[in-house]
């Protein structure tokens, strides 16, 4: 079935690239695996550090984000379990393998003079918590089993949250669907879709350039460093 396996990496934006990535070096243990300057983006810098061979977090340094303020409750949540704005990342929980690793790391990130808290036991998962630069939310769970959705997925919830038992049986299993091979086109814009925001001109202009030739002009496989 066609479907995503995982996180390949998780984005966040920083004022301070080097704080952000010394900070999950040395507090958190992982390997910064790439610092270059972004593709297709002016001015921009990202860096990867490194979770596992396909899953990174990376982080985007450009030259207007230390002019934008963070506002707790309204870019920021503060805590793993305060408001912020729709769509924004409300906190980023990371994984480790068992409860005795769990406690490693936060043996670790208490070591660096970092608070955290926990473990606290959610049934299906165990996590603590703590803060990283710039007012980031951070946990990290571990979990004996996949989640059970016979038991956790709350009949109250549900119905407060509008949906049918239709529409519920269709989000427990969607439909299967496995491509066409790469050839179905782009559909016409439609207002009542979610869209990404560049000027209209530039967004009219990608949506009128056909598949391979967006892959032509925006594509850059050359890394940075030649490697003998």
């Amino acid at each position: 079935m066609t479907k995503p396996n995982g996180v390949h990496h998780l984005a966040i934006t920083t004022a301070d690239i080097k704080t952000q990535i010394a900070f999950f070096s040395d507090v958190l243990g992982t390997e910064l695996v790439a610092l270059y300057w972004m593709h297709g983006v002016k001015g921009a810098w990202h860096g990867f550090v490194k979770l596992n061979d396909h899953c990174s977090i990376a982080f985007v340094q450009t030259p207007d984000i230390p002019k934008i303020e963070r506002q707790i409750g309204i870019s920021h949540s503060g805590n793993p379990g305060a408001p912020c704005a729709g769509g924004a990342m409300q906190h980023l929980a990371l994984n480790c393998a068992d409860d005795a690793e769990l406690m490693a790391l936060r043996d670790r990130i208490r070591s660096r003079g970092v608070n955290v808290f926990g473990p606290i036991d959610h049934g299906f998962c165990k996590s603590i918590y703590f803060a990283g630069p710039e007012n980031l939310s951070l946990e990290i769970s571990t979990s004996r089993a996949a989640i059970d959705a016979r038991a956790w997925i709350d009949p109250e919830v549900v119905k407060l949250a509008g949906i049918s038992e239709l529409e519920l049986a269709r989000y427990k299993s969607p439909a299967r669907y496995d491509g066409d091979g790469g050839r179905v086109p782009q559909p016409p814009m439609d207002a009542s879709k979610p869209h990404m925001v560049y000027p209209e001109k530039r967004y009219q202009d990608m949506l009128a350039t056909p598949d391979e030739e967006y892959t032509r002009q925006r594509s850059e496989t050359t890394p940075p460093v030649k490697v003998a």
